[in-house]
């Protein structure tokens, strides 16, 4: 559905969560619309990182078609992951 790169950031502060989309997903309207997906996914999951992170999520092909409960699913699993790795690595 997606790869995520995280760092976790020494000082404290609110997450930053970045995404890129390649030209060969599509034109525009196709990578701006999986952006507003991605976007919304992870304002309803935000609530679950409390520890300072960036997050760039490159998300795949399958992401434009997939259902939203399915974004927010693997969005919250990235989440939940990141939450309870207190060393800073995922495991």
């Amino acid at each position: 559905m997606f790869a995520a790169f995280c760092v976790r950031e020494p000082q404290p502060g609110a997450p930053r969560i970045g995404f890129t989309v390649p030209r060969a997903m599509g034109k525009a309207v196709v990578r701006n619309r999986i952006k507003r997906r991605f976007r919304e996914a992870v304002r309803a999951c935000l609530d679950g990182l409390t520890t300072p992170w960036t997050i760039v999520i490159n998300p795949r092909r399958r992401a434009l078609d997939a259902p939203m409960a399915e974004l927010r699913r693997e969005v919250g699993k990235l989440f939940a992951r990141l939450g309870g790795s207190s060393d800073g690595r995922l495991s």
